[in-house]
């Protein structure tokens, strides 16, 4: 009979975490009770935290790889969307006993790809059993000095631009719930984007020519609400602008699914940000230098409120709500 090994927190750090400290003096080897940060010359350190819990924020089957992939991408995005990189980042784990060693060597493994991608490093945290998994992550990136991209800031007249593309983690989860059928080819190209979000590194690239931004992690709706809520402006947004992919564009097309569903769902884990229009050509040669598609939807206007083709949108639970 094949014994399998006793998983503890010990052997979790030593077999599976401590490569992923990548020898960085501020991690004392997980050897003390606590890290430290460098302070860099002339920067700040922006801090976030994201938590995901399996049957919440991801399925029980999903892939170790499309989990670590998540919980990083959160993170990476609300650092990146206040224009700020990656510097480190605490992993709490909180597993079931019964978990496998394939399964935390396919997720640490992610981890170490998406450091090395992105250049940052484990610096400690915390190890604990649950009947669920669930992960939570405090990440910190480093911007210079008075640099920091803030929700309000946004001006009237400033140009409104996406990153990306919006929607196709929407059409995943519902192909994955059942909820719309595609054909094969399709439900994989779907299914990987839900699985596998990619970040985009672009805020920090920016910060010097835009005025607010926020990531898209909760709904195009909810989260250009974020921006324009509590000031005296709106958004008017053209909605032939939005950019789809051709295959969302199909199905939208086909109505096997609507552009209200697309823009009020969340997981898209892109960017929405203002600019002055004097920036714009400075902006698109930052987009093209990174290979970062951007694309202009709309400008900011003195009527409050967002507007799609003049027509005023209701914003009532129009994003992602852990609570609704």
């Amino acid at each position: 009979m094949k014994k399998y090994k006793k998983i503890s927190e010990k052997y979790i750090i030593n077999n599976y975490l401590k490569k992923l400290h990548f020898n960085r003096k501020e991690a004392f080897d997980f050897k003390n009770d606590a890290a430290f940060l460098n302070l860099a010359k002339n920067k700040q350190i922006v801090v976030t935290n994201d938590t995901i819990i399996e049957s919440i924020d991801f399925f029980k089957k999903d892939p170790p790889e499309s989990i670590a992939n998540k919980i990083i991408t959160y993170n990476l995005s609300d650092i990146s969307s206040m224009g700020s990189s990656p510097y480190a980042y605490t992993l709490s784990l909180c597993l079931p006993r019964n978990i496998k060693d394939e399964w935390l060597k396919r997720f640490t493994k992610k981890l170490y790809s998406l450091q090395k991608k992105y250049n940052f490093f484990l610096i400690g945290g915390d190890i604990s059993k649950t009947n669920k998994i669930i992960i939570s992550c405090n990440f910190f990136g480093y911007v210079s000095k008075g640099k920091i991209i803030k929700r309000k800031g946004a001006k009237i007249n400033d140009n409104i631009w996406i990153t990306g593309n919006i929607g196709e983690s929407t059409v995943g989860l519902k192909i994955k719930q059942k909820k719309i059928k595609v054909n094969y080819l399709d439900k994989k190209y779907f299914l990987n984007k839900y699985l596998y979000p990619k970040h985009f590194s672009f805020g920090d690239k920016i910060c010097n020519y835009v005025s607010s931004a926020i990531d898209i992690s909760d709904g195009f709706y909810g989260d250009l609400n974020n921006l324009i809520n509590d000031e005296n402006f709106g958004a008017s947004i053209k909605k032939k602008l939005i950019p789809y992919s051709i295959k969302t564009q199909k199905l939208i097309n086909s109505r096997i699914i609507t552009i209200d569903s697309l823009l009020s769902s969340g997981d898209d884990y892109e960017l929405i940000f203002t600019a002055n229009s004097k920036n714009s050509s400075i902006i698109k040669r930052i987009s093209k230098k990174n290979n970062v598609k951007i694309t202009k939807v709309g400008k900011i206007i003195k009527k409050k409120g967002i507007y799609m083709d003049d027509k005023k949108i209701k914003i009532v639970e129009k994003s992602f709500d852990h609570f609704a």
